[in-house]
């Protein structure tokens, strides 16, 4: 493999080795517990990076017509199920039927209740963008009863309300009845999950709306920027201890969410923040058999959480394949929260 290279050559292909095996820990991440790997699990949030490296290698390699781009080549090949995740070419959207329905599911960071965006108008611009795009069904996470959005069209809700110093809840909005609801609670955390039973027409739906626990990562890169500069060691080993930690936690909420899912029997669609990336283990376990809306019909990055120069997505609609995703569209441009909201339009399968 070194044969015939010259030095700098040698140098990047020893480099590219290293990438090669980190990009396959990347892929085998997400089929392992993060409570068995918890420092480990950490690095499924650069799964995006390994796969822009590794193209990159295949590149330099193919263009100087070496073997070597073989190495990444086979790399990226294997990887194709996870660049799905990240990134999405135009899909066909399927016509209108009078029978869809639509979906929404939104952090609005309690309706900037702290005025985190330093601008008025941010509780008007989220209540005319959703009187616009005007879903059937509509899930909220950090949830304030401090608004001042009309939700005046949803007459069947269900919301819950939890913290001490802060309330922040999760709410499911219907314009359809809703039969039944709860709350899959999660220990020693303020963040839950909610379901709905919703009637539409003949069929029943299970709805829920699940917030996992926060990672605490801030959204403004130059904060981080800033602390690596000034600090420490040990600063980083506690950063990453934390995320480790939430890592572990989101684990137990999505082992909760599958266990309770598991004793339904209606169709069921399930969306919210998971705060975790389409490469990790809980994404597996919540989704199941579930489709993704964005890897059915979505397009390009499909960017959730505003987080500076990378394309994050951290909230997803997954909806049982009794349902057909007939469009998704996740709306970057709207930054009103540190999240974007998402919408899909689903049928009943003929």
């Amino acid at each position: 493999m070194f044969k015939n290279l010259r030095w700098f050559n040698v140098s990047m292909l020893v480099i590219n080795i290293l990438v090669v095996l980190l990009t396959i820990l990347a892929y085998v991440l997400p089929f392992l517990a993060p409570k068995l790997f918890p420092i480990l699990s950490v690095f499924t949030l650069f799964m995006p990076f390994m796969l822009v490296v590794n193209l990159l290698f295949f590149a330099y390699w193919f263009l100087q017509w070496k073997r070597q781009f073989l190495l990444s080549g086979l790399i990226l090949l294997i990887g194709i199920p996870f660049f799905n995740k990240y990134y999405k070419f135009s899909s066909e959207k399927l016509p209108i039927l009078e029978d869809d329905f639509l979906f929404m599911s939104y952090n609005v960071r309690l309706f900037n209740l702290y005025e985190w965006i330093d601008r008025g108008d941010v509780q008007t611009q989220m209540d005319t963008f959703i009187r616009n795009k005007n879903p059937d069904i509509l899930c909220i996470q950090e949830y304030s009863n401090k608004n001042k959005i009309d939700f005046k069209v949803y007459q069947h809700k269900h919301i819950t309300m939890a913290g001490q110093k802060t309330k922040k809840g999760n709410a499911i909005l219907s314009k359809y009845p809703i039969v039944n609801q709860g709350e899959v609670p999660f220990e020693n955390s303020e963040n839950n999950a909610i379901f709905a039973d919703i009637k539409r027409g003949k069929d029943t739906i299970r709805v829920y709306s699940i917030h996992l626990e926060s990672v605490k990562i801030t959204n403004d890169v130059s904060e981080i920027e800033g602390d690596l500069q000034q600090v420490t060691q040990d600063r980083s080993k506690k950063m990453i201890k934390r995320m480790s930690e939430s890592f572990q936690k989101q684990q137990s909420q999505a082992e909760e969410i599958k266990k309770h899912r598991a004793s339904c029997h209606f169709p069921t669609i399930i969306c919210g923040d998971l705060n975790n990336s389409a490469f990790s283990y809980v994404y597996r376990t919540i989704k199941g058999n579930l489709n993704d809306a964005f890897e059915e019909k979505g397009a390009r990055f499909g960017k959730t959480f505003n987080f500076k120069y990378y394309p994050a997505r951290i909230d997803y609609i997954f909806s049982d394949p009794f349902f057909e995703v007939k469009d998704f569209q996740t709306f970057s441009y709207f930054v009103n929260s540190d999240h974007m909201p998402i919408m899909a339009r689903l049928n009943v399968k003929k």
